[in-house]
């Protein structure tokens, strides 16, 4: 009992060492502290003010009427009423509305047809074309979305009209048969930064815990090799379990308050969905961190120097993007992509902080990805394990022969 004691104790004072010299490692790189601190401080907020204002108000648009008609004027009068767009002007012609969207005095055309007066009158379908400038897709969504709502009142408009000459007085005074209100759960500004933000700040989290995990990693390897396979930064005796978890809790420690200050201010700050309880998204993501801790001393066994951990670890940056269902739904995925999404930690982390932060969603109610974390989390520690524990006989085998 007593050894069994004694070799617990010994096994949390290697731990203990493990953890105060990789700090003191992180500490004394330049390269380890951009990552670890630079990194996670200043990027959520440059990439938050690049996408505010989320949504562009009073987009310019020169029109097009080959109509001239009073139909065609409400048409416009409608479309400079909308929040998006704005009267930019009439052009005689498309050559015209052309140059003007080419010199950037507009964003957008929109085309009447000499027959749109015509066609209502007869009850038959016009078309109106629009043409946008897609250099900045804000702007395209927000066409899309004024007139969508135009092309909804219009048509309503037209057929109560329609009622009222057919004598269907009491039907057309109840409006369309159905109306329809939109409500965007969890982006209620509809702006792209209430909806990609919250997501990209997980990932910034993951990643640039990876990239200075790697770097530090990259760097003990080449230290091995000038000094003949032995490190002389590790803790001489350490158990590759107690070297393992010394370093993980170590960026984790690191990375928790960063973790506070880019889950908890960022979105206070720039007013971005923030519904969820603090306490319940920062217990989701202490597993998300110790499984990326986890993942990045496996990564290691692949950095050789440490200018490889760029080349490793920041292409992956948009596959994970794409993975973590922020740009395409995981339910689309094929079997492949949604099995090796599952493998990530940050997927996990986004879809559950994206369910607290902006739909109010409770720890509970991510059960499903608080366990996948954990699980992920011993499925590293047991690659990371056996990576370190290789790198310790191979040590112990350099000892002996210098003997």
């Amino acid at each position: 009992m007593n050894s069994l004691t004694r070799n617990i104790g010994n096994w949390f004072s290697y731990a203990a060492k493990v953890w105060r010299r990789e700090f003191y490692l992180v500490t004394h790189d330049a390269g380890a502290l951009i990552f670890f601190v630079l990194l996670p401080l200043f990027y959520p907020v440059v990439y938050t003010v690049i996408y505010n204002p989320e949504v562009v108000r009073d987009l310019p648009v020169a029109v097009v009427d080959n109509s001239r008609t009073a139909e065609s004027r409400e048409l416009v009068r409608m479309l400079d009423a909308t929040p998006a767009i704005k009267l930019g002007g009439y052009a005689a012609d498309m050559e015209e509305a052309r140059t003007r969207m080419a010199e950037k005095d507009v964003f957008g055309v929109v085309e009447i047809p000499e027959d749109y007066a015509r066609k209502i009158g007869r009850g038959e379908q016009v078309v109106v074309n629009f043409y946008s400038d897609m250099s900045l897709l804000l702007r395209y969504r927000s066409f899309v979305s004024a007139l969508t709502d135009v092309q909804l009142a219009t048509g309503a408009q037209i057929r109560q009209e329609l009622m009222n000459q057919t004598g269907l007085s009491l039907a057309a005074s109840s409006g369309s048969p159905i109306n329809n209100e939109a409500y965007f759960l969890g982006d209620t500004e509809q702006g792209f930064a209430s909806f990609i933000i919250p997501g990209i700040v997980v990932l910034i989290l993951q990643q640039s815990m990876l990239l200075g995990i790697t770097l530090l990693g990259g760097t003990a390897s080449e230290r091995r090799r000038k000094n003949r396979g032995v490190d002389p930064m590790a803790i001489p005796g350490a158990p590759a379990s107690a070297t393992v978890i010394g370093k993980a809790m170590c960026y984790t420690v690191i990375y928790l308050p960063l973790a506070i200050y880019i889950l908890h201010f960022i979105p206070e700050w720039f007013n971005l969905p923030h519904e969820g309880s603090a306490v319940d998204y920062l217990l989701f993501i202490f597993p998300m961190l110790l499984a990326s801790s986890f993942l990045g001393l496996t990564l290691c066994r692949f950095v050789k120097e440490r200018e490889m951990a760029f080349l490793l670890i920041v292409f992956t940056s948009v596959l994970l993007l794409f993975l973590s269902g922020l740009t395409w739904p995981r339910y689309a995925m094929s079997d492949l992509w949604h099995w090796v999404g599952d493998c990530i930690p940050v997927v996990w982390g986004v879809e559950g902080f994206i369910r607290i932060n902006s739909n109010g969603a409770s720890l509970a109610e991510n059960a499903t990805a608080f366990y996948w974390l954990w699980g992920l989390s011993a499925v590293y520690f047991v690659l990371a394990w056996i990576y370190f524990r290789s790198l310790k006989r191979k040590a112990r085998g350099v000892g002996n022969l210098n003997q």
